[in-house]
């Protein structure tokens, strides 16, 4: 079945098995965090300090991270980050547990998550196309990889919304420490054909600058990077406001917010498997542009949204076109990325991704506090739809001049 050719790969079977549980109390934790400091300080712009400080370290780690990455044995460096993110989650497990509810150590944790995350993503995104035994699954496994992460982001605040309103937050975040056994279990079951890395005689302050030269030199990488910096600075940070939308505006509990996360996800879903199903990836700066105008013209009607119904139906839209974008512009940079380039150009992925989502919430916390959070949301679907139209008339210049130049 062509949706799930790459789970023919025994290593990438193993991974995406372990992942699958583990991603489910990722977000079973994240929805319980975001839900329990709004419910201690009733800050829009606390929540933003959260995102910001769970998201920054990437914005200045992950160039770092993808040298080290080429550098170094990327399963190894797997196994160190799966292994810190275990002990993270045990140790905010351990103090909700104890009922010490101190939002400052709350957000030291978030920030030790971040750093763990900056290394961790990039690893595990380069480390992609050394566990499909053909490359021409490579996109294939992307695409499934995308679909089992926002899987998760469906189940884990469903879950999240169930246990809180049931059980409390403390049972969250235990669930959220063990699902990590099976990660370590299926990592090392692993067969994976180490490639020996030669030890390299350049400093990594060098690597860093070859790889920024590689992906500013090329325009089509170039692009892709400038989009998804602009949609992560002034569009998908909108997440960061669902709380307020779930408590406030709909005057709902903390099931209520799983469900508007869940409806995202629901929508990632659909744009995962689309992008699965693929037979090639020429599509993909088209791709890009629709998912684009899709995520941005979904917020101009979340932000005005008159009933939860309607909400939670324009939030799965957002999910569709989030997931399109990225996770288009994810396999392109690995299917177009040289081999020895592949970890530094996902490292200028994952910062103008991760790295500057947080810069992104801790703007719409402040602009929601100025100007309400619906102003707020339509705000970020018109710099949505502005950007992609830029987008669309950059690319149409640049295959203006290549036609012309032949």
């Amino acid at each position: 079945m062509t949706l799930f050719r790459s789970l023919k790969s025994r290593n990438f079977k193993l991974f995406f098995y372990g992942q699958s549980i583990s991603l489910v109390g990722t977000w079973m934790q994240k929805t319980a965090v975001s839900w329990l400091v709004y419910q201690l300080t009733g800050s829009a712009l606390l929540l933003g300090v959260v995102g910001f400080v769970s998201l920054i370290p990437s914005l200045f780690l992950s160039p770092y991270a993808g040298s080290l990455v080429d550098r170094h044995n990327r399963y190894h460096i797997l196994v160190l980050t799966q292994i810190a993110s275990m002990v993270q989650a045990g140790a905010l497990a351990g103090i909700i547990f104890f009922g010490y509810y101190n939002i400052l150590l709350i957000i030291a944790l978030s920030l030790i998550q971040g750093i763990i995350n900056a290394f961790d993503m990039t690893c595990r995104q380069s480390l992609m196309v050394e566990m499909v035994d053909h490359k021409e699954d490579l996109p294939n496994a992307i695409a499934l990889n995308s679909t089992m992460v926002n899987f998760a982001r469906i189940a884990g605040p469903a879950v999240a919304g169930i246990i809180l309103s049931t059980f409390g937050t403390d049972f969250c975040f235990i669930l959220n420490f063990l699902s990590y056994i099976p990660v370590l279990i299926c990592l090392f079951m692993m067969r994976l054909k180490v490639i020996v890395m030669e030890k390299s005689e350049k400093s990594i302050w060098t690597e860093l600058e070859e790889g920024f030269k590689y992906v500013s030199g090329d325009k089509n990488l170039s692009s892709m990077l400038i989009m998804i910096g602009v949609s992560s600075l002034f569009v998908i940070p909108f997440n960061t406001l669902m709380p307020i939308f779930a408590k406030d505006i709909f005057s709902g509990d903390a099931r209520t917010f799983s469900w508007f996360e869940s409806a995202a996800g629901l929508g990632s879903i659909i744009s995962a498997v689309y992008l699965a199903n693929l037979k090639n990836n020429n599509g993909l700066m088209k791709m890009v542009a629709i998912a684009g105008g899709i995520l941005g013209g979904s917020l101009l009607f979340l932000a005005y949204a008159p009933q939860l119904p309607v909400a939670l139906f324009f939030m799965t839209l957002t999910g569709v076109g989030m997931m399109g974008q990225t996770s288009a512009i994810n396999t392109y940079i690995q299917t177009h990325s040289v081999p020895e380039m592949r970890g530094r150009a996902i490292s200028y992925y994952v910062m103008a991704y991760q790295g500057i989502l947080p810069i992104g919430s801790l703007l719409i916390g402040w602009l929601a506090n100025v100007m309400g959070p619906r102003p707020a949301i339509f705000m970020e679907g018109l710099i949505g739809i502005a950007s992609t139209i830029a987008f669309v008339i950059y690319r149409s210049k640049s295959a203006h001049r290549k036609t012309v130049s032949v």
